[in-house]
């Protein structure tokens, strides 16, 4: 292939470089900035230096769609001939074409199919810095293959961002890292403002108001940047009413004549409403300023309320700095960013990858094709984490795609072909047997791409796109088709159960607009959707928005139960349940969809191991207080936590916690004869706690820690073992004679004496008794006499002998 004369861009002087590089090494990295050509001036270099077919694979439909129109025009040429593209639904590709533009998802399929690759010399992998999910994983197989099949195949890595020591090494594998090559960019200042929002001004008003600055202010078009086509329909609603200046949207959710059109300089004065597909994958010409509004939506999975979807967040500095390095492409520009100066610095510094946050269902079902389950093996530039993956392979699992090891069935195989979501070919495969092949892939093309929809109701979606037939939507929907056969009854809402069984839905009290999912999420209809009367509805899309405790449904369709048993029968279940409800068990025997509740009825005779369970659950619940406790349970407990306290094991713990987690051990007997809260209520706490005393030490637990100490009067007086060290509260002169009172435990602690009065009240309080004699006694003696005069008050209590009572029951001094 001849290579034309090319545009005087930055990469344009480093093409042999780079072509000569690769030839030698095999792999390079090669880090440019937006707006130097190495998406479309490099592919056409490594072209003419070879005999095969270059491949570049783009992240997004909309840049491998642009790129290959931009080579082809370079080589004054249609697109098809020498350089063509695929995207799912759309092919232009001949017999001459040496330069083929795909996504980084159907080259994984490719890659499925032909391993080897075969007449490709070179791919071309863009915009790697991206990091999106199908890239990661193309970026491993592909790895995978040249290491084991194709050493020979030329791989280029390109990144506009300088963060690529890492991508150096995956591709140099086990040898030295991959060379990395670095063009610098042609880049004018740009000046930057931070323009805040005001209050309780939605991000469409901040970046309408902001925009209209940046037109006052500068001259050339406006590039602006919002999070989603929604955020760019409303900020063009707020822009109408501008004079010689076209709003053009720019998303990949467009017709490729919509999105020509913004990337071709216009007649007039333009502002571009763009989401992060201008950031670097395409050249918007004629822009001269930038709104930024610091957000981008990207996907997300929230395993625990079994939702995913796509989710706003703050944009990374990297992504920041190129967004604003837009306006100074072709001169002096000028940026504005919505947000304050000072959050800037907390800007995270790069985009987090996909791989960490997004759905794994179908990169699961790619790794079960390739043939490594969990993707050991492959060199990752971040490995799925194994929740996620493990999350996956389940709901492949449920799709009958994957067998119990993880291997991918035939109709795995099959669901991977279609391109699809695992869930979405699941409809389209077992939807068209039910409902018809057409039926079911316009319902499928919908839920691929839920922005068709302009209201809630699926089957009025339906009835819209039916009438108008969108292009887009038409287009995919007759692709779809011509890969499935059946016949059936029109009923999209059983394709949309079909695809997301676990969506299916049930009204939690009647009249509300609060559903369960059988999945266990609860989910809220808005207001005036049209299907606030029914009580059951396959849910098709739903999100929860920021601060609400319930998620919100977006697209639904009414459904009954039997549709529900129908679509979802795997997730049908009858158990025999016995749980503690509010205070007393309950026995029952359920039919379940997942989370819903079908039926239920009273079960006569529960197996009593879930009876004794559901008792221990209760207890844990309400406490150990439910069971009987007196006096000498108490005292057992107080003097076990006593000897655990101060000797240790032996001797248990018996605090709250630790008693209600051995409870299946000391209260097995009981437990498994109990039926009701009456039986734990009844259940002597003191005689199941001695199950706990260890043997042999057991025979010294009287000595160890006495319920009762015998006095010098001869009464035996309860100690207090709540109290640390413990108490022994006695009249006064029941301990005449004492000299050392005795120790507990072995010895090691001494009590703590609590000295009362005839009338039991306190007149002192130690610890040791034989200086409380020499120095406490005669102030207490003097106060005793005073108030008690018939008693007993000796000058010397270690030589009288004790006694109860008055003075009569003593010797007087």
């Amino acid at each position: 292939m001849k290579l034309p004369d090319l545009p005087d861009l930055p990469v344009r002087a480093a093409l042999d470089e780079i072509a000569g590089t690769l030839t030698d090494r095999g792999t390079a990295v090669l880090v440019a900035p937006p707006g130097t050509g190495k998406t479309t001036l490099v592919p056409l270099a490594l072209a003419a230096g070879t005999a095969g077919r270059v491949v570049v694979a783009e992240p997004r439909r909309l840049a491998a769609r642009a790129a290959a129109g931009r080579m082809a025009a370079l080589l004054g040429e249609r697109v098809g001939e020498t350089v063509g593209y695929s995207v799912r639904g759309d092919r232009k590709i001949g017999p001459r074409t040496r330069i083929e533009v795909v996504t980084s998802g159907l080259l994984v399929r490719r890659l499925q199919g032909d391993p080897e690759l075969g007449g490709v010399d070179v791919v071309v992998l863009d915009e790697c810095h991206e990091r999106h999910l199908d890239a990661d994983l193309l970026l491993a197989l592909l790895l995978d293959a040249r290491a084991g099949l194709r050493p020979d195949l030329r791989v280029l890595a390109t990144s506009a961002t300088v963060a690529a020591e890492r991508l150096s090494a995956l591709l140099g594998g086990e040898g030295a890292a991959a060379p990395v090559l670095e063009v610098r960019g042609r880049a004018y200042p740009v000046a930057m403002d931070y323009v805040p929002p005001l209050a309780r001004e939605r991000i469409e008003q901040q970046v309408a108001r902001v925009t209209r600055m940046a037109l006052a202010d500068t001259e050339g078009d406006v590039l602006v940047f919002l999070p989603g086509a929604g955020e760019i329909r409303r900020t063009a609603e707020r822009l109408s009413g501008l004079h010689d200046v076209d709003v053009l949207p720019l998303h990949g959710r467009l017709s490729a004549a919509a999105q020509d059109t913004a990337l071709r300089a216009g007649a007039r004065r333009r502002v571009v409403l763009s989401t992060a597909v201008a950031e670097s994958s395409l050249t918007v010409p004629g822009v001269r300023a930038v709104v930024d509004s610091g957000l981008a939506r990207v996907p997300r999975i929230d395993h625990r309320r079994g939702l995913s979807g796509l989710a706003t967040v703050r944009v990374s500095a990297a992504v920041a700095e190129q967004r604003a390095g837009r306006a100074g492409r072709e001169g002096p520009g000028h940026a504005w960013r919505c947000w304050p100066e000072y959050e800037h610095a907390t800007l995270p510094a790069y985009p987090e990858p996909e791989i960490r946050t997004a759905d794994l269902t179908r990169l699961a079902l790619e790794l079960a094709c390739w043939g490594t389950v969990d993707g050991q093996g492959l060199a990752w530039w971040d490995a799925p984490p194994a929740g996620g993956l493990a999350a996956g392979r389940a709901v492949l699992r449920a799709l009958d795609a994957v067998d119990d090891h993880g291997g991918v069935t035939d109709r795995g195989r099959r669901m991977a072909s279609i391109g699809l979501h695992p869930r979405l070919a699941r409809a389209l495969l077992d939807g068209a047997a039910e409902v018809g092949a057409r039926a079911a892939a316009e319902v499928v093309a919908l839920l691929d791409d839920d922005s068709l929809a302009p209201g809630v109701d699926l089957l009025a979606v339906l009835r819209t796109l039916r009438a108008e037939r969108p292009a887009r939507w038409q287009r995919e929907a007759e692709r779809l088709a011509k890969l499935v056969h059946g016949e059936g009854v029109d009923d999209p809402a059983l394709v949309a159960a079909l695809a997301y069984p676990e969506r299916l839905a049930r009204r939690r009290a009647p009249g509300s607009t609060s559903y369960l999912m059988a999945g266990g999420t609860a989910l809220t209809l808005p207001p005036g959707s049209g299907l606030g009367d029914s009580e059951w509805l396959a849910i098709a899309v739903a999100g929860r928005d920021p601060g609400q405790s319930e998620g919100r449904i977006r697209l639904a369709a009414k459904a009954d139960e039997r549709l529900a048993r129908r679509a979802a029968a795997n997730l049908l279940d009858t158990v025999d349940e016995v749980d503690w409800v509010d205070g007393t068990v309950v026995a029952r025997r359920a039919e379940r969809l997942g989370a819903i509740t079908l039926s239920e009825k009273p079960l006569p005779a529960p197996d009593p191991a879930l009876l004794s369970a559901a008792l221990l659950r209760g207890l844990r619940a309400e406490g150990l207080n439910l069971l009987r406790w007196n006096e000498d349970a108490l005292s057992l407990r107080q003097r076990l936590g006593f000897l655990h306290r101060t000797l240790g094991a032996p001797w248990p713990a018996v605090d709250d916690d630790t008693l209600l987690a051995e409870a299946e051990t000391w209260l097995a007997p009981e437990l498994s004869t109990a039926r009701r809260r009456t039986d734990l209520e009844r259940i002597d706490a003191g005689q199941a706690l001695r199950r706990l005393l260890p043997w042999p030490e057991a025979a010294h637990f009287d000595d160890l820690a006495p319920e009762r100490l015998e006095v010098p009067s001869g009464s035996r007086v309860r100690l207090d073992y709540t109290a640390d060290p413990p108490v022994l509260a006695v009249k006064v002169q029941e301990i005449f004679g004492w000299t050392e009172p005795p120790r507990l435990a072995g010895g090691r602690v001494s009590i703590l004496l609590h000295l009362l009065s005839p009338a039991q009240r306190p007149v002192a309080v130690t610890a040791d008794l034989p200086s409380f004699w020499r120095n406490g006694w005669p102030q207490v003696r003097a106060d005793l006499r005073g108030r008690y005069p018939k008693h007993a008050w000796p000058e010397d209590p270690t030589t009288v002998t004790a006694h109860r009572g008055t003075a009569r029951n003593a010797n007087r001094p």
